[in-house]
């Protein structure tokens, strides 16, 4: 493969790999996100690991406004809160080191992501019958996330999968009693699958990410999260000026109840979403030897019980690859 496309792809490549959850603290799930925000998992040439060994650094924000409204409770901060608002803001700052393996089929890499957060969550909380509207924001580095290994298989030029095991790190500052926390207070450790296929005649290529989270209880509450499945998708048209355009589809299900003395009083707390959206994307040279891949998407929720509902889901990253 080219020294230019491997360093286009793998550009496109790490940007995927933090996405990366909420911490209202509020799928089902304690805090009503958990991880990952449904429609960020998955971007251009997801499952290509270039051949080559080079670095990737990569810059992203997510932005996150969304609500759980009617009388529908939602644990956070070890209690029951109802009419739930959260905003959520990530800026995360990610290093991908492809490692030398020389030629054949299989290609390794490595990555470390720092993620800061801001986040205020407005919520009716209270005993029996006696509520009241209460606010909290947060602000400070999140929970770690590093992947130690990701194997990349190329079945041919325009076929490829990446095969990872991605880890959560509860390293954030965690109050019990808050309703806005820069951590989840747990280890989450992800298996996932990311797959490319490239249609290079029609400047189209597929890409899919799927995973399974599986987080430890946290002690500080007594709540254990159920395992979440995620799957997004993606179909983008390039064009020739290093622009594309394309469409994002993707889903957070639940596998099984939630459970711990608050879970059990919410019948389990489970729950699931879809998102839907379009994302733009621009690759360009940096000098002689360098490349930078920048993409915005808005992936707003069109279905969802139990999980943040939000309209107001972007996405911005831009890498270089050295």
């Amino acid at each position: 493969m080219p020294t230019n496309t491997a360093r286009r792809l793998l550009a496109a490549l790490a940007p995927a790999l933090p996405l990366l959850g909420a911490a209202t603290s509020a799928s089902g799930t304690e805090g009503a996100l958990g991880r990952p925000v449904t429609g960020t998992s998955v971007t251009p040439n997801a499952g290509i690991v270039s051949p080559e060994p080079i670095l990737a650094v990569n810059l992203g924000e997510i932005y996150l406004d969304g609500s759980i409204g009617g009388s529908r409770s939602v644990p956070i901060g070890g209690q029951a809160a109802v009419d739930v608002d959260g905003k959520v803001a990530f800026t995360l700052a990610t290093v991908m080191k492809v490692w030398d393996t020389g030629p054949g089929a299989w290609n390794f890499a490595s990555s470390f992501t720092l993620p800061y957060v801001w986040t205020r969550v407005t919520a009716n909380v209270g005993i029996g019958s006696v509520s009241s509207r209460t606010q909290d924001t947060a602000s400070n580095l999140f929970d770690i996330y590093f992947t130690p290994l990701i194997a990349g298989y190329h079945f041919s030029k325009t076929e490829h999968v990446a095969l990872s095991l991605n880890i959560w790190a509860p390293t954030g500052k965690y109050d019990p009693n808050a309703l806005a926390n820069p951590s989840l207070n747990n280890w989450t450790f992800i298996p996932q699958v990311a797959y490319t296929r490239l249609f290079p005649e029609h400047g189209l290529e597929f890409d899919a990410v799927a995973g399974l989270q599986f987080y430890t209880r946290n002690h500080a509450t007594d709540y254990q999260n159920a395992p979440l499945f995620t799957l997004d998708t993606m179909l983008l048209k390039r064009f020739a000026n290093g622009a594309g355009v394309g469409v994002i589809a993707g889903t957070t299900q639940q596998l099984g109840d939630d459970s711990g003395p608050l879970a059990d009083r919410l019948n389990g707390f489970r729950g699931h979403d879809w998102a839907l959206g379009p994302i733009v994307t621009y690759d360009t040279k940096i000098g002689a030897k360098s490349h930078l891949s920048m993409s915005l998407r808005w992936v707003p929720t069109i279905a969802s019980k139990n999980r943040l509902d939000s309209t107001s889901t972007f996405m911005g990253t831009a890498a270089i690859v050295f």
